[in-house]
């Protein structure tokens, strides 16, 4: 049953780490003074409370990796440390002028690119010159994306020091062929080392990235590879499939040959036999494409009710603003949305005029932020409601006749007030969310955008 499913419901569609999603951002009606508005008037609503999000791209990498579709710079020449560390610490004191307030920090991360390319020195400074001039939150959760052929015993305590208690780990597949398809050939023994020495430093949570339908991966890899995370039982795992979308990505997705890829029908197995495997020891699946150990902040969040997710992906906590620095980075008012400009060139020149780097963004209206919510709902708890009058919108009727097939396929229940994801439904989340996204339906791409469903 489970196969014809996924015949019927793979299509290309939006990972909903926001709502407008990225290609339907209305950037006519955008401008860089409206997103400040957005930012000040979101930062003065809860600061207080719940303090702020900070995401910081860091973009550098030695080689390239071509399962990859992150904004990068390839180079092997560590001088451009320095001016990106200066350029991203002034965008964060252009951001501290607007705000007039010190900001308390509640989560931040670090991501790439290769943050571990960066020294351990410039890496202080960084973290040093962000949390000089602001508050840290008592119960904050600060995070950083590790290398594992990279990353420093020196690196790990550097930012434990600074009051980082989570780290991720790329490892993406086991499998030599694989590695050298995707271009990062990475032994097992490394990963190992950098696991074992995070959590001999202290580190509370420990995650692997490990991605399905990759070229050349099969059903054999998958369980060797899952069988391997299990030696080291990760505190948290994200284990996604592999969005192929070259013709957003430009070359470096397109290092291998598309009849080197997995069916779909070979992706979904390689899924649930990951899944099964990992429930054995376990591991419990945590929105879409997430696993955790009960012990860990992501299972706990679900199960009070305050898993979250944005552009960082899934966060065991909310704060209604994000603030994304570096280049390409997309901040969050909740309001609003922006993206940084995305050559470093760009980035430099802007900060050179003392201006807030954004050259897109959105602000959303008064209907994006009802069916925000709804998908918002639907991703971190596989249900959503408009029992409360102001969450419904006038498309509803016509959401739920899209819906009516998926529920007689038993992917979910609807109720007069709402509508749950079923066990059977979960896989197929992302479509259920296209139902509700009324901007989808009104202008159908004219192209792929998005990568498949399922």
């Amino acid at each position: 049953m489970l196969q014809s499913l996924v015949n019927k419901y793979n299509i290309s569609g939006p990972r909903y780490t926001s709502y407008p999603t990225v290609p339907y951002w209305n950037s006519d009606t955008f401008s860089l003074e409206k997103w400040k508005d957005s930012l000040v008037k979101s930062f003065n609503e809860s600061n207080t409370n719940e303090g702020v999000s900070l995401y910081i791209h860091l973009p550098f990498c030695e080689s390239l990796c071509t399962f990859c579709g992150c904004n990068k710079r390839i180079t092997k020449q560590h001088g451009v440390e320095s001016p990106y560390i200066e350029s991203v610490l002034k965008e964060w004191n252009l951001y501290l002028e607007l705000l007039g307030e010190k900001p308390k920090i509640k989560e931040m991360h670090l991501g790439g690119g290769t943050p571990t390319f960066f020294s351990t020195e410039n890496l202080k400074r960084l973290i040093n010159g962000i949390l000089g001039a602001s508050e840290v939150a008592e119960n904050h959760e600060f995070s950083f994306e590790g290398h594992p052929n990279n990353t420093t015993a020196e690196h790990l305590q550097m930012f434990y020091n600074l009051g980082f208690r989570r780290v991720s780990f790329g490892v993406q597949d086991y499998n030599e062929t694989v590695q050298k398809a995707i271009h990062r050939v990475q032994p097992f023994g490394n990963v190992k080392r950098v696991t074992d020495a995070a959590r001999k430093i202290g580190y509370t949570s420990v995650g692997h990235d490990i991605i399905f339908g990759l070229p050349f991966q099969t059903l054999e890899h998958i369980e060797q590879t899952i069988l391997k995370t299990k030696a080291l039982l990760p505190d948290r795992l994200a284990f996604y499939s592999y969005a192929h979308v070259p013709w957003i990505k430009g070359n470096g997705q397109r290092g291998f040959d598309e009849a080197d890829l997995p069916s779909a029908k070979l992706k979904r197995q390689q899924y649930e036999l990951g899944k099964k495997l990992l429930a054995e020891v376990g591991y419990t699946e945590v929105g879409m494409d997430h696993f955790a150990l009960e012990t860990d902040s992501l299972f706990q969040s679900m199960q009070n009710g305050s898993l979250h997710r944005n552009f960082m992906g899934y966060t065991a906590s909310k704060t209604q603003a994000m603030i994304g620095l570096g280049v390409s980075s997309i901040s969050d008012s909740w309001y609003g949305f922006s993206q940084n400009v995305k050559k470093i060139e760009d980035y430099y020149r802007l900060l050179g005029e003392n201006t807030i780097p954004v050259y897109r963004g959105h602000i959303l209206s008064d209907e994006d932020l009802i069916i925000r919510k709804h998908i918002l709902n639907l991703m971190c708890q596989f249900k959503t409601s408009w029992r409360d009058k102001t969450l419904y919108f006038k498309e509803i009727p016509d959401v739920l006749i899209k819906l009516s097939e998926m529920e007689k396929d038993q992917l979910l229940n609807i109720n007069a007030h709402g509508i749950e994801v079923t066990p059977l439904g979960r896989p197929f989340v992302r479509n259920i969310c296209m139902a509700f996204d009324v901007l989808l339906q009104r202008k159908q791409p004219d192209t792929q955008l998005f990568s498949m469903t399922v």
